[in-house]
């Protein structure tokens, strides 16, 4: 005997807002959580065909740290399209240009490259300072677990 899958109604899903502040936060870990959030792995109603996940709102995001050394060595690429149109930008440089693509990379590549994928990412909202527009939907703090022991 087959046990079936819980599907849960498009009306029964309820979207929650989370503020996450970035502010001397790993980089891989804080994008696993939030990719977690985005998707909806938090919640006993995750169905992995359905976008289930809530809203996230990272602040902070000029103070997100990596270790060892990343800061010069990392690098991130984008293509124009052209031929010859590769940019390389080293992780230092990206986060005094616009730190909010470092975060919102990071996210993106942990969520599934389908339209699914697509339609959960549009979910992260990233700002690089303290401030952020989105005040009317009453977000509720979450606080990222470090481990024990580790510096910041």
């Amino acid at each position: 005997m087959t046990t079936k899958t819980y599907l849960p109604p498009h009306d029964s899903i309820e979207r929650q807002w989370y503020v996450i502040d970035a502010e001397g936060q790993r980089l891989g870990r804080l994008a696993t959580e939030i990719a977690s959030i985005l998707r909806g792995k938090n919640k006993p109603n995750f169905t992995p065909h359905m976008d289930t996940g809530d809203f996230v709102i990272v602040v902070n995001a000029d103070k997100v740290v990596v270790t060892g050394r990343k800061a010069s060595t990392k690098l991130y690429r984008r293509h124009s399209g052209r031929p010859g149109g590769m940019k390389t930008e080293t992780f230092d440089k990206l986060q005094a240009r616009i730190p909010e693509r470092i975060i919102e990379q990071a996210v993106k590549g942990m969520l599934p490259k389908t339209t699914l994928g697509r339609q959960q990412f549009t979910k992260l909202k990233v700002y690089a300072g303290p401030t952020h527009p989105h005040q009317a939907q009453t977000p509720q703090p979450l606080v990222v677990h470090t481990i024990p022991g580790e510096t910041k």
